[in-house]
C-alpha cells in the first residue's frame, strides 16, 4: 500500500528555515502529483504547495509564495518543502499528499484530488 512519511519538522524562531521531506513507497512515484497541506489548531486543513509528477510545474498558496519552495526527486521517491522566512502563522502540522496523475502533468491544489496522506510533521515557529 501507499506510504508517505514526513520528516524535518521542529521548533524554529521567526525568520528561520526548515526543510521538510516526504518519502513515498508503494507507488509509481513519477506518476503522482505531490502536495503539501497544513493544519493549525482549530482550523481547516489548507493547501500550501503542489508539484506536478515530472517536477516541471509548481503552484503555491499566496500566503507562502516567495518563501516556500516545493521540489521532488523522482529517483529517490521523495518530495521536499523548503521553508524560509518562517512566521508564527506558519505554525501547523504539515502533511504530504499524493495524487495519481497518469500522463497528466500539472499540480493539484484541492484536498479531494489527493488519495494518499502522510501522518504529518509538526512545525512550530516562535516569535
Amino acid at each position: 500500500q501507499v506510504q508517505l512519511v514526513e520528516s524535518g519538522g521542529g521548533l524554529v524562531q521567526a525568520g528561520g528555515s526548515l526543510r521538510l521531506s516526504c518519502a513515498a513507497s508503494g507507488l509509481s512515484f513519477s506518476r503522482y502529483a505531490m502536495g503539501w497541506f497544513r493544519q493549525a489548531p482549530g482550523k481547516e486543513r489548507e493547501f500550501v504547495a503542489a508539484i506536478s509528477r515530472s517536477g516541471g510545474k509548481t503552484y503555491y498558496a499566496d500566503s507562502v509564495k516567495g518563501r516556500f519552495t516545493i521540489s521532488r526527486d523522482n529517483a529517490k521517491n521523495t518530495v521536499y518543502l523548503q521553508m524560509n522566512s518562517l512566521k508564527p502563522e506558519d505554525t501547523a502540522v504539515y502533511y504530504c499528499a499524493a495524487s495519481y496523475s497518469g500522463s497528466y502533468d500539472y499540480p493539484r491544489t484541492r484536498r479531494y484530488e489527493y488519495d494518499s496522506w502522510g501522518q504529518g510533521t509538526q512545525v512550530t515557529v516562535s516569535s
